[in-house]
């Protein structure tokens, strides 16, 4: 067998290089493959598999063709073929017309041609093609190389046996499983944020959370996702601190029920345009750039360690499990994206002060503007809706009297507007700066407004310590009401500021540990509250 191939390899070489190259003098594609002539076409082929039938089949001279001259640039290849190996004919006419472009059923032709002739000489090893050198070079390398060809032939038999197991066992041929479980051991010190200086009496806890994301493609481009979450995490310390304020990005789902969180379509319409529709969880971030990488995870567990580091707030206005909506991102041109989309908070509800646009909805249109590839710029408008039921917020974040939860209001239809800047600067591969300012304007139906603001700055350390490292500083506000109209009793404007730390520091490719800190100052906007302190170690789980 090894003796076979090694001929085949050392006579195929120059007639497998002549059939393509020279067969039609060098032609790579036809300039008209559609409209060839039938005619010609069939006669080509039938020269070529009709060698022994046909008196023009087999050519022994070049100079049997017509319209080869001495002075053409592959005459002596040409002839060497022709003469050396007797593997070439042309059309009756005789004719060779190599300037004409060669077709894939005359290159299949000619190669075979080739390929019997070849055969013929390797079978009777008579020719002068075939001497004793060369029969004493096949053995030489035959016993060289048999421990190579030996190992090479084990390494296909494997992987044929183990593609053909892949291929009986496979889960889909269309969707691949993605698992995340992440085991979080925190705990929290500090009062509760009401004014009333009780001890929020916090203990420690161990809590878990699980997502199984099934993640389908129908035509390669194009991703349909449906995920299945469990936990019993919960909204971290909220009830206990009556804040928000802290609560990690990964919490959410309690007493370890099992629901469908996710469910989404993603696909392109053209190159430059992708849609995302979402029927479950709809969400701005799953569409637009939040500028964020590494730190924005969409609510996993291997980012950052609260909700308020993953991205600024005003991509979670509108955001809940039972939102539906659509958004899109264009590129125009090298440098810039238009991103947009509206969500519905109960857009399958079809009952008064719900549906698709008679209930809340979210608005959002961004523009996104990277000169370099270092570094990016993006502004966002946000235009929302409440219809009275207490569904303003931030998506889990900031304070209180940000989140549309004040006295009085929980009848009252309330119209926002909301403006966000955000930017990163990637200084190298290993350090990266990312900011971020937004400021809402909220309007009560039958009068009174509100200011709400957050902003922050985060360093971000890719690879730190080893490759898949990941360390961050972010430190900003959370959302909270710089201004109300009427002011509420209780109200204060002091500026809560977020300072948060944390290091992923990677196991191995499946297994992370990430110890965190989080220390919140002036909770709900009123320093007259103690400082809240929450530390965590995450142990992240991702198959």
């Amino acid at each position: 067998m090894v003796s076979k191939l090694l001929r085949a390899y050392l006579f195929v070489c120059p007639s497998v290089l002549g059939a393509i190259f020279l067969t039609s003098g060098g032609a790579i594609a036809s300039p008209y493959p559609s409209s060839q002539k039938p005619n010609d076409l069939l006669e080509q082929v039938n020269s070529y598999s009709n060698l022994e039938k046909t008196p023009m089949s087999q050519v022994t001279s070049v100079s049997q063709f017509s319209d080869v001259q001495p002075t053409d640039w592959a005459f002596q290849a040409l002839q060497s073929l022709v003469e050396r190996y007797g593997c070439i004919a042309g059309y009756p006419n005789g004719t060779y017309r190599g300037n004409r472009a060669l077709t894939r059923y005359e290159f299949a032709a000619g190669l075979n041609a080739c390929l019997d002739r070849v055969n013929e000489l390797i079978a009777t090893a008579t020719a002068d093609l075939v001497t004793r050198e060369d029969l004493a070079t096949l053995q030489r390398l035959q016993e060289e190389f048999a421990a190579e060809l030996a190992t090479l032939r084990g390494r296909v038999d494997a992987l044929e046996a183990r593609t053909a197991e892949l291929e009986a066992n496979q889960f889909s041929t269309t969707t691949k499983l993605q698992g995340e479980v992440a085991f979080t051991f925190a705990g929290a010190d500090g009062d509760v944020a009401d004014g009333s200086g009780n001890d929020a009496d916090a203990q420690f806890v161990f809590n878990n959370r699980i997502r199984l994301q099934l993640v389908s493609s129908f035509t390669g481009k194009d991703k349909l996702y449906t995920r299945l979450t469990s936990g019993n995490i919960g909204n971290t310390f909220a009830d206990e601190f009556d804040t928000n304020e802290g609560r990690f990005a990964h919490d959410g789902p309690s007493g370890n029920d099992v629901v469908i969180d996710r469910l989404h379509y993603v696909f392109p319409v053209g190159d430059n345009l992708r849609v995302t529709t979402m029927a479950s969880l709809g969400a701005h971030h799953f569409y637009a750039d939040v500028f964020n990488p590494g730190l924005n995870t969409g609510g996993g567990a291997t980012g950052a360690l609260s909700r308020f580091g993953e991205r600024n707030p005003i991509y979670r206005l509108g955001i809940a499990r039972s939102t539906t909506g659509i958004g899109f991102s264009y590129k125009l041109g090298n440098a810039i994206k238009l991103e947009g989309g509206y969500l519905a908070k109960n857009g399958s509800d079809p009952s008064d002060k719900a549906a698709l646009f008679n209930g809340s909805y979210s608005a959002m249109g961004q523009i996104v503007i990277q000169p370099a590839k270092q570094f990016k710029v993006g502004f966002t408008y946000v235009n929302g809706y409440d219809p009275g039921d207490r569904t303003f917020a931030f998506g889990g974040t900031g304070t209180n009297f940000a989140n549309g939860l004040l006295p009085g209001t929980e009848e009252r239809e309330i119209l926002s507007n909301s403006y966000g800047v955000q930017a990163q600067f990637d200084v190298s591969s290993k350090f990266s700066i990312r900011g971020w300012g937004s400021f809402t304007d909220v309007d009560f139906a039958g009068g009174g407004d509100a200011e709400i603001w957050n902003y922050a700055v985060a360093l971000v350390f890719p690879d730190l310590g080893t490759e898949g490292g990941l360390g961050a500083i972010v430190a900003g506000a959370e959302p909270y009401a710089g201004s109300l109209d009427p002011v509420p009793d209780g109200f204060d404007n002091d500026t809560p500021f977020h300072i948060e730390t944390f290091y992923r520091y990677p196991i191995n490719d499946n297994i992370s540990i990430t110890p965190g800190f989080i220390w919140l100052t002036s909770p709900n906007q009123n320093s007259d509250n103690d400082d809240i302190f929450i530390g965590a170690l995450r142990t992240t789980f991702t198959f």
